[in-house]
């Protein structure tokens, strides 16, 4: 059996916090478009390159209703929603891709 398809809704911002929300079903990729400056448009031209935010979905539509809710909020109010599960506005998708390093290989603190 196929894993269940899963949808995007997320926020790129640039260095200087300008935002862009978007829709995908793949993050991975979507983000390395954005990340390579391939989209074209608004993303390209402020580089916005950072995923600050991203909430997942079950359904094309619950992921295009979201969009368009949170694309209607002021920019305080995005803000807000950045902040709550990312105060450091850090890049979340910075170590995707990179080897995990199993725990017991890790230095010990002693």
């Amino acid at each position: 059996m196929s894993e269940p398809r899963r949808y995007y809704t997320y926020i790129m911002a640039s260095r200087s916090r300008v935002l862009y929300t978007g829709i995908t079903n793949d993050i991975v990729l979507r983000v390395r478009q954005h990340k390579s400056r391939q989209a074209d448009g608004f993303t390209n031209e402020h580089r916005c390159t950072r995923l600050v935010w991203y909430q997942v979905f079950n359904s094309p539509s619950a992921a295009i209703a979201r969009e368009k809710q949170v694309k209607s909020w002021r920019r305080a109010k995005r803000i807000a929603l950045i902040e709550q599960i990312n105060l450091g506005w850090h890049d979340l998708s910075e170590e995707w891709g990179k080897p995990i390093v199993p725990l017991n290989d890790l230095p010990s603190s002693r």
